[in-house]
């Protein structure tokens, strides 16, 4: 199924007509139509705002696969914002050598266990 197909589904489920999904996210209905019509699929820039008006996550607009569900499979990568909190320690722990990134690890693993 590719994301065009999901988007069509996700708003048959929610009974939203396509005008009303156009007037929610901003996109034109000319846009919308031609996902439909020619089986195309919405530019990147598009993906969160469709994702926030359908209530799904990028994880199941892009691949139809959940991260944290039993419906489908699992998946082996997140999509993170890189604006957010997680984002910028993700960004950070990137640019860390092995020896600090063994650290941060370590770390992290005492904070499981304090948790316990």
């Amino acid at each position: 199924m590719t994301i065009s197909e999901r988007i069509f589904e996700k708003i048959e489920e929610l009974k939203i007509t396509q005008k009303r999904f156009c007037e929610l996210t901003g996109i034109k209905q000319t846009t919308v139509s031609e996902w439909k019509k020619k089986k195309t699929n919405p530019s990147a820039d598009k993906i969160m705002v469709i994702c926030s008006v359908l209530s799904v996550t990028p994880e199941w607009l892009l691949s139809g696969t959940e991260v944290n569900s039993s419906r489908r499979n699992q998946v082996d990568w997140f999509v993170i914002d890189r604006e957010s909190e997680l984002g910028s320690i993700v960004i950070e722990y990137n640019r860390m050598n092995q020896n600090m990134r063994g650290r941060l690890v370590g770390y992290i693993d005492a904070l499981k266990e304090q948790k316990k």
